[in-house]
């Protein structure tokens, strides 16, 4: 069966090819009553605009990236951030009926690929999460005149607008819950300290305790459940009477919880385990996992929201920050 043309959607709503095609590229010269008779007509037809042709009219694409600078196997793998940033981004594009284009960038070679694409003009837009580092891409795609928005607060010189979850609160909100319930001797597994919520979760374990007068036990692992096991065993030797540790991520965690067990310490009774994230596996461990929430689908689609109006000329904040919730459970 052939495809419906424009001239047929023009006779079905009684108007001329030129209007169809201005309705079509979104020209703000055609008044509302033609534009939804013409819409009608498309809806009623079946009619599926050229996407180049249209492309070289509007200069859009409809399509925005969402770029993750980590290699495949990370982002592949059983921690819940990215499809969850994928998720949230996703439903934001798909309900403005724009196309997601995703990147995984681990590689200086994927860096350069992605700047030509972007080059190129086949993106209106870009979103990074995941960032390690004074990335540069962020500023590169900048300067190219692309609208940029990442997930997370750049570190380093690039100013680019972003999207945040409240990190440091949630820090300080896990060690207040812990001080609250009578732990004296809290220790940290840290985040990757080349990354935002590495550093910022750090940073509000060691301000709520500098207020309790409190020394800091700092283990530091990369946010995968096997480093949250070696570090809590590096915590047990090097601290053998601590009785808390807040872990800077849920997969962590639960590597922290398996190292406890193996050396005979009882969760909560000996020492009490709190994480950060609450991913479905939280609800899970044994005992189930005290945590921090934080708003992973949300963030994604807070990030395309604001990428969109980026992207079609509105003033944005620089910021955006989303509220992290104390979950308490049983590891607690």
């Amino acid at each position: 069966m052939p495809r419906p043309t424009l001239e047929q959607v023009a006779q079905r709503a009684g108007v001329s090819r030129a209007t169809v095609s201005r309705v079509v590229n979104d020209s703000p010269t055609v008044a509302e009553s033609i534009r939804t008779a013409v819409r009608r007509a498309i809806d009623e037809l079946g009619y599926v605009p050229n996407q180049a042709a249209r492309s070289l009219v509007t200069q859009r694409t409809d399509s925005y990236a969402l770029i993750l600078p980590e290699s495949p196997s990370r982002v592949f793998s059983d921690d819940q951030f990215f499809p969850g940033i994928i998720r949230g981004v996703s439903q934001e594009l798909d309900s403005a009926d724009k196309q997601l284009v995703l990147m995984v960038a681990g590689s200086q070679a994927s860096h350069d690929r992605i700047e030509r694409y972007a080059l190129a003009r086949h993106i209106d837009g870009v979103l990074i999460a995941s960032m390690h580092g004074a990335d540069p891409l962020p500023g590169t795609l900048a300067r190219m005149g692309i609208p940029v928005l990442c997930g997370g607060r750049p570190l380093g010189q690039t100013r680019v607008p972003y999207v945040e979850v409240d990190n440091v609160n949630g820090g300080r909100m896990a060690v207040r819950h812990l001080l609250e319930t009578g732990r004296t001797r809290i220790a940290t597994i840290a985040g990757p300290q080349d990354m935002v919520a590495g550093i910022d979760r750090l940073t509000g374990y060691r301000e709520e305790l500098r207020g309790s007068d409190r020394r800091s036990i700092v283990a530091v692992g990369d946010f995968t459940r096997d480093s949250g096991a070696v570090a809590m065993r590096q915590l047990l030797e090097d601290d053998p009477d601590l009785d808390a540790v807040f872990v800077a991520s849920d997969l962590m965690a639960h590597g922290a919880l398996q190292a406890l067990q193996a050396a005979g310490r009882r969760v909560p009774d000996d020492v009490a385990v709190i994480g950060f994230d609450d991913i479905a596996l939280a609800r899970y461990t044994e005992p189930p996992l005290s945590t921090v929430r934080q708003p992973i689908v949300g963030q994604g689609r807070e990030m395309a929201r604001q990428l969109l109006r980026l992207a079609a000329g509105e003033a944005i904040a620089d910021s955006v920050i989303l509220p992290t919730e104390l979950v308490i459970r049983g590891t607690t």
